[in-house]
């Protein structure tokens, strides 16, 4: 007669055969690519005992191709949730050691089954991706499987923040799930993105390249934007998906947390001496993000793309917002297509999760050319001022210096719902810059004169004078107030506080069909 103890003896060779996964020897094989396994990055991942797996003992079902003679514990993905900074997430992790994490009809079953848990607990999703595409032996099954982990990613966008990060291959349909997610994070030299790989390319276009510089973590940081962050290993990675965590609320009917924080002095003096008074001067608006957020708090996303637009989250006395900023270091801060596809997308992951948005303007319009225009500027244009008509957190602007043109209007002016714009006294708000401004309308007036230059000048500075400053737009309500720069901070925390509890509602309607 067989004793419970020794069932119980039998459940614990079963996990440990599961926690073993692909066995000593391709688990050292993960180690020499200079990958963890899929349950150490889960260590790496959540707070210490806090993991409870799911799902262990499924594994797959399909007999074709020789697969009825190979057991895959787990079916090659770890699933489950716990803690992060003391607060739950859920997350799945795949295990290269089973079958090369290729996903299967049970694999995305156990995907599925734990982004359902979260969007019913109100948590965020993490998928920590590393695998071989669709498992092929299971042929148009995997690729229904891929499809119900689509169709999560979708429905669950904006209910719960979702974030990837790609650990090793990720190629084929397998990509459309991280691409769909809001934060994507990859490893250097180890992680891959492409629909399609190398050898395909070679074949049907012949052209070679490495699968390092088709989809490697470089590539999709700085020229696709694809991903968001780039990390030189896979611990530095998890840690940064930590630190992102904590910016976050849990759902979209919470706050993220207001964090207690030491006091600081909120006038800043420096200030002044941030931001040249000579409007063609370039400068890095990071100085500017520095002296008026919270000491070390601004963690910027997409760095490496768009530099032109600076996006990311920081703390105004412990409370999280979004910071929106030109960039004058970089196409004098003016917007192309990449820089509005970049603010559109944060400005409305921001407005999903009530996060405020903050926007430091300085620019010079939309960045003028013909690639631009055949590119499609004026759609991706349009979405950036789409993403903030729609928003319905708290929207404040502050004018550092030049706010010219259609991109003036786009970005979080009065008339698409701002709630407050500030403005320094050296800003030019106008329709152009007074150089452009003043060779149109004088042009005739310039061109017959004794000495052109002169009077160009003259005509230049009577422009400035008459428009291009705060003043003229603060006497007809499209700027809130004229502020003294060093009392920058003091302005956004009142402004912040007294918003506290903003709401704005929106005509009833199934869903907007923004400009993509």
């Amino acid at each position: 007669m067989v004793d419970i103890y020794e069932k119980i003896n039998e459940l614990y060779d079963r996990r440990l055969e599961v926690e073993l996964g692909g066995g000593d020897e391709r688990i050292e094989k993960q180690h020499q690519k200079g990958k963890l396994t899929a349950r150490e990055r889960i260590e790496l991942l959540v707070d210490r005992g806090t993991f409870v797996e799911l799902n262990p003992f499924i594994e797959h079902r399909s007999s074709d191709f020789g697969l009825e003679d190979q057991k895959g514990p787990g079916d090659g993905v770890v699933t489950g949730y716990g803690k992060v900074n003391g607060r739950p997430i859920f997350l799945f992790s795949q295990d290269f050691t089973v079958f090369g994490g290729a996903l299967g009809e049970m694999h995305a079953k156990k995907i599925a089954n734990v982004m359902d848990l979260a969007a019913k607990n109100g948590a965020p999703f993490v998928g920590l991706n590393d695998s071989g595409g669709a498992r092929i032996q299971e042929g148009v099954v995997s690729l229904d499987a891929y499809g119900h982990i689509f169709y999560r990613n979708s429905i669950y966008s904006g209910v719960i923040p979702q974030i990837s990060v790609i650990m090793g291959p990720c190629a084929g349909g397998a990509v459309y799930s991280p691409a769909i997610t809001d934060f994507v994070f990859m490893v250097e030299n180890t992680s891959q993105m492409f629909i399609t790989g190398p050898k395909v390319i070679e074949t049907v276009t012949g052209e070679k390249i490495s699968s390092e510089d088709l989809g490697g973590a470089k590539v999709h940081n700085t020229v696709s934007g694809n991903a968001h962050f780039r990390s030189e290993t896979e611990e530095e990675a998890l840690a940064s998906v930590r630190k992102l965590l904590e910016y976050l609320p849990q759902n979209n009917a919470e706050k993220p947390v207001r964090l207690d924080v030491a006091e600081e002095e909120d006038y800043r003096p420096d200030l002044t001496d941030v931001i040249p008074f000579d409007a063609i001067r370039p400068y890095d608006v990071r100085k500017v993000i520095e002296q008026v957020a919270d000491a070390g708090s601004f963690m910027e996303i997409h760095k490496e793309f768009a530099k032109n637009i600076v996006v990311g989250f920081a703390r105004m006395k412990g409370e999280t917002v979004g910071l929106v900023c030109n960039q004058p270091k970089f196409m004098a801060g003016g917007l192309d297509i990449d820089s509005s596809d970049k603010a559109a997308r944060f400005i409305r992951f921001c407005d999903s999760f009530n996060i405020p948005i903050i926007t430091f303007e300085d620019v010079t319009g939309f960045f003028p050319g013909v690639k631009q225009e055949h590119g499609g500027i004026i759609r991706h244009g349009a979405k950036i001022l789409f993403a903030y008509s729609e928003a319905t957190v708290p929207k404040l602007t502050v004018i550092l210096r030049k706010a010219y043109g259609g991109a003036y209007v786009a970005l979080n002016s009065k008339s698409i719902g701002a709630d407050l714009v500030f403005a320094w006294p050296n800003a030019e708000i106008a329709v152009m810059g007074p150089q452009g401004a003043a060779n149109i309308i004088f042009a005739r007036e310039i061109a017959n004169s004794e000495n052109p230059e002169a009077v160009r000048e003259q005509k230049i500075e009577e422009y400035r004078e008459k428009f291009a400053n705060p003043y003229v737009a603060a006497s007809r309500g499209m700027v809130d107030d004229v502020i003294d720069p060093r009392e920058t901070r003091i302005k956004i925390i009142q402004a912040l506080d007294m918003l506290r509890n903003k709401k704005e509602a929106r005509p009833v309607k199934k869903h907007s069909n923004m400009p993509l």
